[in-house]
């Protein structure tokens, strides 16, 4: 026996395989190959010399089972996907069976029909997906335009991010370049609409009370309520984690956790010395600047410094509040993969406290790491690298193992990032003095200017909340997928950092940001 010359070919295994004369005519019929055949030895024999796309096997016969073919069949190719056909439904069996890797299983007696939509399933599911992908990707879009192109509101602005998001994972599992551009074309085009609303708003925004979740309500909105009733909370916050990849982590989670999603809009300078500690401390950057001025009283190379009281706003926002945390809060601050080690015994340790608060850099020093590393853009060449490689880090992280910890311990998370990053690809050139900012997507100083369809310039910085260092000073914030370059240095800079993740700018990519909570199951 040989496998036929179709489009796909079907081993069938069953001992009384002659009985099945006219199941196996209606699928050659609809264009399948099957091979017919009646014992587990002669399975396992054809399986050696052919190739075969799925096997449909008997679960009761005699001499070799099913159960003891489907492992040797396993032995041999690890990734043919078989499908069990059974009498018996019970328990155990299904668990055994399930043990042993199969794919899928039909209880007899079978029809034609459910043999035929369990084969499709298994070797024409992609090609059904991708024919069909086209279509749902336009009418989804066009649905999306329709709205963008009427009067808008912000969660208008998630729901269109949170479709690109998905899409963008959609087209991980199933690429189609043809797709694939269209998709970056839309992505490309709704960053600019999303821009020019955001520039239209956020000065309005930051003045009044009538303004979308920003990143000073995050922690007013997702964990003061949690810890008001009483609940025991670990406040996680990944830098530089933006929707799409929360997305990645997230089927990861959905097992432990009950999820429920919010969102916010970073303020700008999407970056850490500004979105995270208007987190911690519930405040616009004017104000926790006035706060602390040492802090705040010059244009440093090095921004760390502006991090380090995190802690410090923490307490004070919930002091303001007139927040009574059980047992007092935690910090801590994970910066490398040596500070990671043992995080899970360290959170778990300090559980007595109501409240715990964890920052990670991972991600941020991945995002910064592959703009100076040639084998890390080899191995994130684009973002579907990215997503896979956030997912890959996560499955082995000591976050993962920390998040399994707390989902026995039974304690609510709560979940965000400070910003996100984006995927520059052009130069647009930023005049200043020596003294500017040396960031690529944002820039503050001393009378900055730039071209203005490329940039937000920002002339009044109190209007915005944001600080003063001079009596001139002024912000540059970048659009779309631009960055900031000298005019003497812009070969330079187009070298090095063209087609590298940055942040500090206008995109929904930066600025709309998931908050997750997470509740225990069971």
């Amino acid at each position: 026996m040989s496998t036929n010359a179709k489009s796909h070919n079907i081993l069938w295994v069953d001992d009384e395989i002659e009985m099945l004369d006219a199941h196996i005519t209606f699928l050659e019929q609809r264009g399948f190959g099957i091979t017919p055949c009646s014992s587990g030895d002669d399975a396992i024999a054809l399986i050696g010399k052919n190739d075969y796309d799925l096997v449909l096997l008997d679960e009761m016969m005699p001499g070799k089972d099913g159960l003891q073919t489907l492992v040797e069949i396993k032995d041999i190719k690890p990734y043919l996907p078989v499908v069990m056909v059974t009498k018996s439904e019970e328990e155990s069996l299904m668990e055994d069976a399930i043990g042993q890797k199969i794919d899928d299983y039909l209880t007899k007696p079978v029809n034609p029909s459910q043999v035929l939509m369990i084969i499709k399933k298994h070797v024409q599911s992609k090609k059904i997906v991708t024919g069909r992908l086209g279509q749902r990707y336009i009418a989804d879009i066009n649905r999306m335009n329709m709205t963008l192109n009427g009067p808008v509101e912000w969660t208008d602005w998630v729901d269109a991010y949170r479709s690109l998001c998905e899409w963008d994972l959609e087209l991980d599992k199933y690429p189609d370049e043809g797709l694939a551009e269209t998709h970056r074309g839309t992505h490309k085009e709704w960053n600019g609409q999303f821009s020019r609303y955001y520039e239209n708003n956020f000065e309005s925004w930051v003045n009044s009370k009538d303004h979308p979740p920003l990143s000073t309500d995050v922690i007013d909105q997702s964990v003061i309520p949690r810890l008001k009733e009483g609940e025991q909370v670990v406040f996680i916050v990944i830098d530089c984690m933006r929707m799409d990849l929360w997305m990645k982590l997230e089927t990861l989670l959905s097992d432990l956790y009950h999820i429920d999603h919010n969102f916010y809009f970073s303020l700008i300078p999407s970056a850490t010395p500004f979105s995270r500690n208007a987190i911690f401390s519930g405040m616009f950057p004017y104000d926790f600047a006035k706060l602390y001025p040492d802090d705040w009283k010059a244009y440093p190379d090095d921004e760390v410094s502006r991090n380090r009281r995190e802690y410090e706003l923490l307490k004070k926002q919930l002091a303001d509040k007139k927040i009574k945390v059980e047992n007092g809060s935690k910090y801590i601050k994970v910066l490398n993969a040596n500070e990671s080690e043992g995080l899970p015994k360290r959170i778990e340790n300090y559980l007595s406290s109501q409240l715990v608060a964890l920052v990670l850099n991972f991600v941020d020093v991945l995002t910064h790491g592959r703009s100076n590393n040639m084998l890390l853009k080899e191995i994130v060449p684009d973002e579907a690298a990215f997503r896979s490689l956030m997912q890959t880090w996560f499955e082995h992280s000591s976050l993962y193992e920390t998040l399994k910890m707390l989902a026995r311990k039974k304690v609510t998370v709560v979940i965000t990032s400070d910003h996100g990053s984006t995927l520059c690809s052009r130069g647009t050139i930023a005049h200043g003095k020596r003294d500017t900012s040396t960031n690529l997507r944002y820039k503050y100083g001393d009378n900055l200017n730039c071209n203005p369809k490329e940039a937000l310039l920002i002339k009044n910085p109190d209007r915005y909340r944001l600080p003063s260092f001079s009596l001139a000073t002024t912000y540059l914030i970048a659009r779309e997928d631009f960055y900031f370059v000298y005019p003497n240095r812009y070969n330079e800079y187009q070298r090095q950092f063209q087609n590298s993740f940055q942040h500090g700018g206008i995109t929904m990519d930066e600025i709309i940001l998931p908050v997750a909570t997470l509740k225990p199951k069971g």
